[in-house]
């Protein structure tokens, strides 16, 4: 992963990319392990259409690589239908009528201000909770560039419905967001919803 910005900058139709390490259980914070999972690594990839991206994932050598050194790789192709915030001042995404089937991924992304680090990840391990016994919840995995200072989750849904609903329902994940908006916990923030359109591979480990 080090290494990978050298080759992944240079593909064709590459609009935007993040290399992330990923977090121990449903996130960056447990009580088996409070940094990361040193298995698993992820990256996301905006492309300008959907053939340049089969083409760099089938031809180039920094994916050849990742598949042939991995026990499992999971490709997502993923058509943005809602998107607030930015990333690095940016809008990544390119937002389409959201009138597409098939299960709902929730990307949020934020850059915590250091003198709430303490705050922040002190509700980590409740919301986890939360969120780990959720059987609405297909699939979900806490992602970072820099850890502990720039915090993702990645987590796919069944429908809209059951994920507003564990949003909006009255627990740890309600009462943290309170307080990041109360207090102004995060220096930037992003909000992203997406549709499924392929996948190649699977991630079951």
């Amino acid at each position: 992963m080090a290494f990978a910005r050298l080759h992944i900058s240079k593909l064709e139709g590459m609009e935007f990319y993040k290399l992330f390490g990923t977090g121990s259980k449903e996130g960056f914070s447990s009580n088996v392990n409070p940094f990361s999972n040193s298995g698993i690594y992820a990256i996301m990839a905006v492309w300008e259409s959907e053939k340049q991206a089969d083409i760099a994932l089938k031809s180039s050598k920094v994916f050849k690589n990742y598949i042939f050194r991995s026990q499992e790789h999971w490709h997502l192709f993923l058509r943005n239908v809602s998107v607030k915030g930015k990333w690095n001042k940016k809008i990544p995404f390119k937002k389409f009528e959201n009138n597409i089937e098939g299960d709902l991924v929730v990307l949020t992304r934020a850059t915590i201000k250091p003198r709430v680090l303490a705050k922040f990840w002190e509700r980590v391990p409740n919301i986890q909770d939360v969120i780990g016994n959720n059987k609405d919840v297909l699939f979900k995995i806490g992602l970072a560039e820099v850890p502990f200072f720039q915090s993702v989750t990645f987590s796919i849904w069944k429908n809209e419905t059951d994920m507003n609903e564990f949003a909006r329902k009255i627990g740890p994940h309600s009462e943290a967001i309170k307080a990041v908006r109360k207090e102004k916990w995060f220096s930037e923030e992003l909000y992203a919803r997406f549709k499924i359109i392929k996948q190649i591979g699977k991630l079951e480990n």
